[in-house]
């Protein structure tokens, strides 16, 4: 590792902690850079990583140290779940009961209970992933995730806009921030899991911060763009 790369990292992961709130979680998206970039942001006590690969990522858990709490950001399909389940921290892109189904089946396989976010759609992107509104509030108003003891539901992940209307971007996180406190107050009174509002990203997080995100998702401006 060259000392220029090492610093390069360390220097802009403080940058960007020094930005945020000591409240607000930070997510160092890990996704398409190397591992001794991620080892530099871990000698800085930086803990938790994001990926959205599930071979990616499996390579970089057996090679990494193993109090790294790794969370899955991306498009995750049912059968990768097994894969990731014995270790995943959190994963954050839950899109639909089937998965939400399928990572309860696997954690109970593993003995562990997985956590998760419900990822909303409020882009207007359609390309995004993830429950519209009304799709998430049907999900919930059905209860059928009650029932299952081996995944939390901890809160909401969401993705603005990609503009650069800053207008439009905080108009999105508030939406976001008006259904988390629907949710919580409808499903989640009593449960302090419930509690995880992930919006954010290089772009944008300095607006997500203001729009009550609780962590935030940080990538090229920690390592660079993405070395594919």
């Amino acid at each position: 590792m060259s000392s220029k790369m090492e610093y390069d990292v360390k220097g802009h992961l403080h940058e960007v902690l020094s930005s945020i709130p000591p409240e607000v979680k930070l997510v160092a998206i890990s996704k398409f850079h190397p591992a001794a970039y991620i080892e530099a942001a871990y000698e800085e006590g930086q803990r938790i990583f994001g990926e959205s690969h599930e071979q990616e990522l499996a390579k970089k858990y057996e090679a990494l140290p193993k109090d790294i709490e790794w969370h899955f950001i991306g498009h995750l399909q049912t059968n990768k779940v097994k894969y990731i389940a014995p270790y995943i921290s959190m994963v954050e892109s839950v899109d639909s009961m089937k998965l939400l189904k399928e990572i309860d089946k696997q954690g109970r396989k593993c003995g562990r209970v997985i956590n998760v976010l419900l990822e909303l759609h409020i882009a207007e992107e359609a390309t995004k992933y993830g429950l519209k509104p009304d799709d998430c509030r049907r999900l919930l108003d059905d209860g059928e995730w009650r029932g299952l003891a081996n995944v939390r539901i901890c809160g909401l992940m969401a993705m603005a806009s990609n503009v650069d209307d800053e207008a439009q971007i905080r108009s999105e996180f508030m939406q976001a921030a008006a259904l988390f406190d629907e949710f919580k107050q409808k499903h989640f009174a009593d449960d302090d899991h419930f509690r995880e509002r992930s919006w954010g990203m290089s772009h944008d997080y300095h607006i997500a911060v203001e729009c009550r995100s609780t962590m935030v998702r940080v990538g090229t401006s920690i390592f660079g763009p993405r070395v594919y």
